[in-house]
């Protein structure tokens, strides 16, 4: 079992799982499950392969803020100058309307650090799906 644990530890932190220390969380399947149920909180307004109320998700890391073709951004946010990554979501995902004042996401963010953490790691991971990879 201790095997099968750092075999599936090693396998993600390959695929870039794993987060920076800011993260803290542990990134596993359990973890990454957790991630999922986070996300569905997300699913009121976005989806992962296509626009919603929101922009779609697969493609957000190393995305510029405000650019999904087609999507009507807020000025706020077509203005942001934040490129997504682990941090940089970390960051608007716990106060969202503080880090982009005038964004129109109106969702209160998210201020569980571990659950950013987890949610952030599905997102990463969903990413690498045939799903996003043939958007």
């Amino acid at each position: 079992m201790k095997r099968q644990a750092l075999a599936i530890t090693g396998a993600l932190m390959l695929a870039g799982l794993a987060t920076a220390p800011l993260a803290r969380a542990q990134t596993g399947v359990a973890s990454l499950a957790r991630g999922e149920q986070v996300y569905a909180r997300c699913l009121a307004c976005h989806a992962l392969a296509y626009d919603r109320v929101g922009p779609r998700h697969c493609g957000l890391f190393g995305r510029r803020a405000g650019t999904v073709p087609g999507f009507a951004y807020s000025l706020a946010m077509k203005q942001a100058g934040i490129t997504w990554d682990t941090r940089t979501l970390d960051r608007f995902l716990a106060e969202p309307t503080k880090v982009i004042p005038g964004t129109t996401m109106t969702y209160d963010g998210v201020p569980d650090q571990h659950q950013r953490a987890e949610l952030i790691a599905y997102l990463r991971q969903v990413d690498q799906t045939p799903a996003c990879r043939t958007r």
